[in-house]
């Protein structure tokens, strides 16, 4: 039993789907900075200073100036500002992954071209090779 366990694990694609899981993590996290570092900050700007990670609906009943304060005094909130960056996140990572699943169907297009057409066939008569635009067999003379 372990020794199939060992074939199972060492097989290529459990390798190629741990190393794929990995690297999407990564690029996750490279993904979520870029939203909420470089993409959120000017769109912010642009609809008049809007942080939207501190965008929340307070369900307390009590006042407060940010979602960390809110968050550390436990209140309830709808944190639809976390949200907007997390659905940014997806629908960009979602857009990575569509092209890079693209360009892999176009390159195995690409190496699964139809065959060429025959440039040869055999005569019926004494099923020599002659080329396929022949009207006469050179070896046995026959008319095709």
């Amino acid at each position: 039993m372990l020794k199939e366990f060992k074939e199972f694990t060492l097989r290529g694609n459990v390798v190629d789907m741990a190393v794929g899981i990995i690297i999407g993590a990564a690029f996750g996290k490279i993904v979520t900075s870029f939203v909420n570092d470089i993409l959120m900050p000017p769109v912010g700007l642009l609809l008049g200073n809007v942080d939207f990670s501190n965008l929340f609906i307070n369900l307390s009943g009590q006042p407060y100036v940010s979602l960390e304060e809110a968050q550390a005094a436990g209140a309830a909130t709808i944190n639809y500002g976390l949200f907007i960056n997390t659905v940014l996140d997806f629908v960009i990572v979602a857009f990575v992954i569509f092209l890079f699943v693209r360009q892999i169907n176009r390159m195995r297009r690409e190496e699964e071209a139809p065959p060429a057409e025959p440039e040869t066939k055999e005569c019926p008569y004494c099923l020599s090779t002659i080329p396929i635009k022949a009207t006469r067999c050179p070896h046995c003379t026959s008319e095709l």
